[in-house]
């Protein structure tokens, strides 16, 4: 195999967010333009690439394969040793992490972009994990774009072949060495974890029903994404639910037309088919399978804060925390604060961090994080180091199958034991980015303004006191990298709080996110619609932040 060096040129912009890089399908299909990044993510993690294992797979959407073939033929170029290919292109973003461990791999290279809609006209993504299987650090994508704004060459060998298409071993001499592909099933690695985790034998009971118990019965929504043939082995397969409780299973490359974000919105169609009280519990998942949405009875709806907090209080009906323990618990700082309650009535070390999973790795790595979430859908643990969609649903289902009560029961006892931290996110999608941006420093300068503490804020009956604001600084107690301009928080007197921030997770335009919450204690109201309790704070903080004049919305895209 000859390997050939390709002169080029950098494109502008190859900036990875959060979860690696984002653009549009016709911005990767540009000459050179994805050849370019994966060039700089190889020479970035050099020289650890040159005889490194590296997984690759993705979410299923538009141009997946033909990426997963430009990587093969570049990573051998580059001296790496084997790659581990999921079958036709499929893995899941948990399963990578779950195999980049299992296998000691050096990272992985997953194609996603997410939630994000797939087809020839929507979105596409290419991000790095490194060897504990979570995203790439800042100093580590840093380096990939520093690389991608000098680049003038690439070496790949076009003329590899290499099928994808049929799980086994492919064999390639290049410069005298052997290189190796192993392409796998997704799903069967994945399992086995699921199963070192879980008590499958009490949820297949749970499911399938017994003498004196009727079948509890379970909606997925795999939303045409990744998650479909996960979905159809777990619950279908292994946990006995019927064939029928599991829709939209097969991956699609632009997801069927949907869009692949699991919130009330974009999956309206299991929202509907739960209302009628058919279903004891659904669930939905996104893209690449690392987001879930959990439903109970007649659509109750499971707020992922909320979510969050349950888990950390019901531990102990999962077998995997009995046996390693449980060690402290974080949140995103946008993420509403029902764990901190728990996390306190365990004594449990409660960690605030930036957006974005990475920052929990460091944490897991070192061992004093077990369980953590993220209010946009994404919840997970130290099993791996990724949110997990698929393992968010076991574990609730854990947890029912234990204390025998309803979904809706639970979570209502939750808050009579905890108080309820109301919780409402509103975004505001494919806004022009000079104005959101301007807004954003004029919000920063006018609530961080010193003359403003102390300073009522009325809407309705609510009266709100100012009490602090900031642009949110993370220090990580770990490798004491900061992370700074992280959101703008405002913070009341009486615990209420709102959040702006700009999202890194869409492929064009800017996308701000207004986050609103408010606590009541137990003997007060729980029960009132989130929606309505909130209504107040988030006027306040429409008004203060001047969003309709800035953005030209009178609504948001998305309400949570």
């Amino acid at each position: 195999m000859n390997i050939v060096q390709i002169e080029t040129k950098p494109y502008d912009g190859q900036k990875p967010g959060t979860s690696g890089l984002r653009k549009a399908v016709k911005v990767f299909q540009q000459q050179n333009y994805t050849e370019n990044f994966v060039q700089a993510i190889l020479s970035a993690v050099q020289p650890s690439a040159v005889g490194s294992t590296l997984v690759v797979g993705g979410d299923g959407r538009y141009y997946g394969p033909e990426v997963v073939d430009l990587i093969i033929k570049i990573a051998a170029a580059n001296g790496v040793k084997k790659l581990i290919v999921g079958l036709k292109s499929i893995l899941s973003t948990p399963a990578v992490s779950c195999i980049i461990r299992k296998y000691k791999a050096t990272g992985g290279i997953v194609l996603t972009a997410s939630h994000n809609p797939g087809g020839p006209n929507n979105d596409f993504g290419i991000k790095y994990n490194t060897s504990n299987g979570g995203p790439a650090p800042e100093s580590v994508t840093n380096a990939i774009y520093e690389l991608s704004k000098t680049i003038t060459s690439y070496k790949i060998i076009p003329d590899l072949k290499c099928s994808i298409d049929y799980c086994g071993h492919q064999y390639f001499k290049v410069d005298d060495k052997e290189f190796e592909v192993e392409v796998i099933d997704p799903v069967s690695d994945y399992l086995q974890l699921m199963k070192s985790i879980f008590d499958f034998d009490a949820i297949r009971k749970l499911i399938k029903g017994s003498d004196n118990k009727p079948p509890f019965n379970i909606l997925i929504d795999s939303m045409n994404g990744v998650t479909g043939p996960y979905v159809k082995k777990i619950f279908i397969d292994e946990l006995g639910a019927p064939s029928n409780n599991a829709v939209n299973i097969i991956p699609l490359s632009d997801f069927g037309g949907l869009h692949p974000d699991p919130n009330l919105t974009y999956a309206d169609a299991l929202v509907k088919a739960l209302q009628n009280g058919t279903y004891d519990l659904g669930a939905a998942f996104d893209g690449d399978g690392d987001r879930n949405m959990i439903l109970g009875k007649k659509a109750f709806f499971i707020n992922p804060s909320d979510s969050l907090a349950v888990l950390a209080n019901n531990l102990d009906c999962i077998p995997y925390f009995i046996k390693n323990g449980v060690k402290g618990f974080a949140r995103s700082m946008p993420t509403g604060a029902a764990i901190d309650r728990v996390a306190a009535k365990l004594g449990k070390e409660l960690f605030e961090v930036p957006t974005g999973w990475k920052f929990f790795g460091n944490l897991m790595d070192v061992g004093r994080l077990s369980l953590c979430g993220e209010e946009s859908f994404g919840t997970g643990s130290d099993h791996i180091r990724e949110k997990d969609g698929i393992w968010a649903v076991l574990a609730w289902l854990s947890v029912i199958a234990n204390v025998n009560e309803s979904v809706e029961t639970i979570l209502t006892k939750h808050w009579k034991t905890f108080g309820r931290n109301y919780f409402t996110r509103y975004d505001y999608e494919n806004c022009e980015s000079e104005p959101c941006n301007q807004m954003m420093v004029d919000l920063e300068k006018n609530v961080t303004d010193p003359s403003v503490i102390g300073q009522k804020f009325t809407s309705g009956q609510k009266v709100y006191i100012l009490k602090q604001a900031d642009n949110f600084e993370y220090c990580d107690p770990i490798d004491k990298s900061v992370t700074i301009k992280q959101g703008i928080r405002v913070l009341f007197e009486d615990g209420s709080r709102f959040v702006f921030r700009l999202s890194g997770t869409g492929s064009s335009g800017a996308t701000i996110r207004l986050y609103a919450e408010s606590y009541e204690p137990p003997s007060s109201n729980i029960l009132e619609d989130a929606q309505v309790a909130l209504k107040p704070l988030v006027q306040i903080a429409l008004e203060i932040s001047k969003l309709p004049q800035f953005t030209g919305r009178n609504a948001p895209t998305v309400i949570t």
